[in-house]
């Protein structure tokens, strides 16, 4: 979940401040609103409230901007959720991204920004992760984590750009980089995740 530059994902970025209510509701680890592990999810769920009411209205942009503050508010915590449950996180992550992505179109559709901002609604209020099959992987690399989900692509890029700093890279792994860098910018983990992993594969040879 992200729409920065990687590089700027990357290093340590101050979170821009969010309203009262938001900050202190995330700070709350109840069990209201929030799968078992995740806590209180309220303040996300207050964002995406606010965002289908702006997106119903027809400003398409202003209510990008206001999930805006729910991916910020997601990406501050992230780190700590999927450490706690890492299905669960998942499930909240993929909608979001689904939600962001809709938001976000060239031509942004009414009735898929509001189905996108439901699904991410249902899943906040319940993140109940689907059965999945094995951890995934390319060129022997895992892709994802227990739950299916792809794993953060900054992580992934963060071992690939770990690796170059103990040998240059060949023309094909700067290549791969690259593909990778422009996928996860895009909010295209699964494809910035396979990209990622084909380079770590070419390095750990």
């Amino acid at each position: 979940m992200r729409n920065l530059l990687l590089s700027a994902a990357l290093i340590a970025i101050p979170v821009a401040a969010f309203t009262l209510v938001e900050t202190s509701l995330v700070a709350a680890p109840q069990q209201a609103q929030g799968g078992p592990g995740l806590g209180d999810l309220s303040a996300y769920s207050t964002i995406v409230a606010s965002t289908r009411a702006i997106a119903k209205s027809g400003d398409f942009a202003a209510a990008e901007h206001r999930i805006t503050d729910l991916e910020t508010l997601w990406d501050d915590n992230a780190s700590r959720l999927r450490k706690v449950d890492p299905a669960a996180w998942g499930m909240v992550d993929g909608a979001a991204d689904q939600a962001f992505s809709a938001l976000r179109a060239s031509k942004p559709d009414a009735e898929s920004i509001n189905t996108a901002l439901a699904n991410l609604q249902q899943v906040l209020a319940a993140p109940v992760p689907k059965a999945t099959g094995p951890v995934q992987q390319v060129a022997g690399i895992d892709v994802t984590d227990a739950s299916g989900h792809p794993l953060p692509c900054e992580e992934m890029i963060g071992q690939v750009r770990a690796k170059l700093a103990q040998s240059a890279a060949s023309p094909a792994i700067a290549d791969l980089q690259a593909k990778a860098v422009e996928r996860c910018n895009a909010d295209d983990d699964a494809h910035a995740d396979a990209f990622a992993a084909q380079a770590l594969a070419q390095l750990t040879k």
